[in-house]
């Protein structure tokens, strides 16, 4: 596979590229007994179509739970967050539901693949719940699996596949339904340097091959440089991290 270009490489415009995830005011609080821990403090955060945005931070800073309130997989205690125009906090479950299922796509730390079934089949899976004709979904599903560099490895289960390979699947079926946009939460977290270099590899052509945004979670500030900007999240306040290493 070719080598991705970092991110200030791309050809990407701001000022035409679409502001496809707008998430404005967004305050997420625990409380416990008499106090209150506000672990997103009012924030501001957008990706555009085919952004690949970085979000850093320290275990514990809140990058999951706004990855989970971007995703509408979680309710913010103030704020609002758009999809693709539309303010879905105002919604039924099942609109946010329909929402979520059409514009984005997940991936996580673990894979979570189902064992007893292919990688065709794992990722075949979002379009058959989705209704999807068996055969059109196998075509998909097998297309995106050689996007990945898995096309020899279709009628594999989770199990007879290596670490990397395994999360490969994962990006794959995060991508079937042709989302919009892809949260990615430590996607090469539990992979050696070289697996984890080589999915990310993955994932900055996916994104310009496909105009698909993602945004990734990560500790890791090397990981943040190659995409086209960077944040940090710190004491519930998220910071423009590109701004500040030009500054």
């Amino acid at each position: 596979m070719n080598e991705v270009p970092l991110g200030n490489d791309r050809d990407l415009d701001p000022d035409v590229a679409i502001e496809i995830v707008k998430a404005t005011k967004i305050t997420r609080s625990f409380v416990s007994g008499s106090s209150r821990l506000d672990v997103l403090d009012s924030v501001d955060f957008s990706v555009r179509e085919g952004e690949i945005v970085a979000v850093l931070g320290a275990s514990g800073a809140g990058k999951s739970t706004l990855l989970h309130i971007l995703g509408a997989l979680d309710r913010p205690t103030e704020g609002e967050v758009w999809i693709d125009g539309t303010a879905i906090f105002s919604l039924s479950d099942d609109q946010i539901a329909e929402i979520r299922n059409r514009t984005i796509g997940f991936v996580f730390q673990f894979h979570h693949l189902l064992p007893e079934f292919t990688a065709v089949e794992n990722v075949m899976m979002p379009l058959l719940i989705a209704r999807h004709d068996r055969r059109e979904a196998y075509t998909r599903a097998a297309e995106i699996l050689g996007d990945v560099g898995l096309a020899e490895r279709l009628e594999h289960k989770p199990g007879e596949l290596s670490g990397g390979e395994q999360q490969r699947v994962a990006v794959a079926r995060a991508l079937v339904r042709r989302p919009m946009v892809v949260l990615a939460d430590e996607p090469s977290g539990n992979l050696d340097r070289g697996n984890g270099e080589a999915l990310l590899e993955i994932i900055w052509q996916l994104s310009r091959n496909h105009g698909v945004a993602f945004v990734v979670v990560t500790h890791d500030e090397e990981i943040g440089r190659r995409a086209d900007r960077m944040v940090r999240l710190e004491d519930g306040q998220l910071v423009e991290l590109n701004q500040e290493l030009s500054a």
